[in-house]
C-alpha cells in the first residue's frame, strides 16, 4: 500500500536533502564572489555582495531563534540547550541545524517505521490505533519543521539569493564582466529561488490540516513557472533600469518603502514583540519588490491586479526607455535577447498567472475558525496563519 500523502515520506526527505544541498551551493558561490572581486579590488561589488549574503543570514538567525524559542516554550527545558541553540544561531548555523533536525528525525520516522513494523509481537497484533495516532503525530509536526524551514529559504531567497541575481545580471550587462563563478553563481541563486517558491507553498499546504494541499503535476508547475516568469522578466527589467541609471536604486529603495508601509498598514501580527514584527514587515517590503506576496491571507484579487498592471508598465516601458535614451545598446546582441526574454517572460508569466488562479488553485477553507469552531492556536499555526493564501 502507498504512502498517504499525510506522511513524511522518503521521497520528501530526498527533497529535503537536495533543497540543503542547493541552499550551501547558492551560499558557497556568492561567498567565493566576494573574495573574488576583493581580491580583483572590486570593492563595490565586493561589499554588495557580502551585504546580501550578510543581511540574509542575520534575519533568518533571529527568526530562527525566536521560533525555536516560542516552539518550546511549554515544554520544560534547562538553559543548556537554549545557549547551544543561541551559539549555533550566532554563527550562523541556524538553517543548517533546522535541516539536520529535519532529516534526523524524518530518517527516524521513515526508517525506524519501517523497522518497527517487522518486529511484531508476540501475540502477532499490534495496537493500530495507538500506532497510527501516534504515527499521525509525529508527520504533522515534521511537515511543520519543513513547512518553518521554508519560510525561512523564502526569506533567504529575496533577501540573498533574488538581489544577487540583479547584481550579477547587472555587472554582466554594463561591464561585460563575467566568469564561469558568476554563472554558477546565477544559476545557483536561480535555482533556488525556484526551488524555495514550490519548497514553501507544499510545506504549507501540508503542514496545515485545514487547508488544501497543492495538487501535484500540473498545478504545481504552472504555479513555478508563473512566479518564475514573472520574477525573472522583472528583475531583467531592474537590470536595464541599473543600465540606464544606476540612480534606479533609490527607485528600488522606493519600492521597498512601499511594501513595507503597505504590511504595516495592514497591520500584520505574524510576530509575538513589536520590534520583530518591525522586521518581519520590512522582509515582506523586499518580498514585493520582486513578486506579489499575499500578506494577510485575505482575498486579494484587486491587490494582485493593480500589482501586476504596474508589473506589465515596468517590463514592457523598459527596454523602450533604454532604446530610445541609450541608441548605442541597439548594435549590442544581448540587449535585444534581454528585451526578447523579458517581453516573453512577461506575457508567459501573466498567462500562466491567469491558468493558475482561474483554473488550478485549489481552494482553500478559513484556518481560523472550521465549521464554526474555532481553533487550538499554537506558535506553528499563530505564524503560518498569514500566508494561507499567498
Amino acid at each position: 500500500m502507498g504512502q498517504s500523502n499525510k506522511q513524511y515520506s522518503k521521497w520528501r526527505w530526498l527533497l529535503a536533502l537536495v533543497g540543503l544541498f542547493m541552499y550551501l551551493g547558492d551560499i558557497c558561490t556568492d561567498t567565493v564572489l566576494v573574495f573574488r572581486y576583493f581580491h580583483e579590488k572590486r570593492y563595490v561589488w565586493s561589499g554588495l555582495t557580502a551585504l546580501f549574503i550578510i543581511t540574509a543570514l542575520a534575519v533568518n538567525q533571529i527568526f530562527s531563534y525566536t521560533w525555536f524559542l516560542e516552539d518550546m516554550h511549554k515544554n520544560v527545558m534547562d538553559s543548556k540547550p537554549k545557549r547551544r541553540f543561541l551559539v549555533l544561531h550566532i554563527f550562523g548555523m541556524g538553517i543548517f541545524l533546522r535541516s539536520y533536525h529535519l532529516l534526523e528525525q524524518g530518517y527516524k520516522e521513515i526508517w525506524g517505521q519501517e523497522t518497527s513494523h517487522n518486529q511484531m509481537p508476540p501475540n502477532g497484533h499490534l495496537k493500530e490505533d495507538d500506532e497510527e495516532g501516534t504515527s499521525t503525530s509525529h508527520h504533522y509536526k515534521l511537515f511543520s519543521d519543513a513547512a518553518d524551514l521554508s519560510m525561512l529559504k523564502l526569506f533567504e531567497t529575496f533577501l540573498e539569493s533574488t538581489p544577487q541575481l540583479l547584481l550579477q545580471l547587472y555587472i554582466r550587462q554594463s561591464h561585460d564582466e563575467w566568469s564561469v563563478l558568476q554563472y554558477m553563481s546565477m544559476v545557483f541563486s536561480f535555482f533556488n529561488l525556484a526551488w524555495s517558491l514550490v519548497d514553501y507553498r507544499i510545506w504549507l499546504r501540508k503542514s496545515l490540516p485545514q487547508s488544501r494541499e497543492l495538487p501535484p503535476g500540473l498545478p504545481t508547475v504552472v504555479y513555478l513557472l508563473y512566479k518564475l516568469f514573472t520574477i525573472t522578466s522583472l528583475i531583467l527589467s531592474y537590470s536595464l533600469l541599473l543600465i540606464l541609471s544606476i540612480y534606479s536604486t533609490v527607485g528600488f529603495t522606493s519600492l521597498w518603502l512601499l511594501g513595507t508601509i503597505r504590511a504595516h498598514l495592514l497591520q500584520t501580527d505574524f510576530c509575538n514583540t513589536g520590534v520583530l514584527e518591525l522586521l518581519y514587515r520590512g522582509v515582506i517590503g523586499s518580498i514585493l519588490v520582486f513578486t506579489f506576496f499575499n500578506v494577510k491571507g485575505q482575498n486579494t484579487k484587486w491587490e494582485m491586479t493593480i500589482y501586476y498592471f504596474f508589473w506589465t508598465v515596468i517590463n514592457f516601458s523598459t527596454p523602450l526607455l533604454l532604446f530610445f535614451l541609450k541608441p548605442e545598446l541597439k548594435t549590442i546582441t544581448f540587449f535585444w535577447v534581454v528585451s526578447g526574454v523579458i517581453y516573453g517572460g512577461s506575457l508567459l508569466g501573466l498567462i500562466s498567472l491567469v491558468s493558475y488562479y482561474c483554473f488550478l488553485h485549489p481552494k482553500q477553507c478559513e484556518l481560523d475558525q472550521v465549521d464554526g469552531q474555532e481553533m487550538e492556536e499554537t506558535p506553528f499555526t499563530k505564524r503560518t496563519r498569514t500566508f494561507i493564501k499567498p
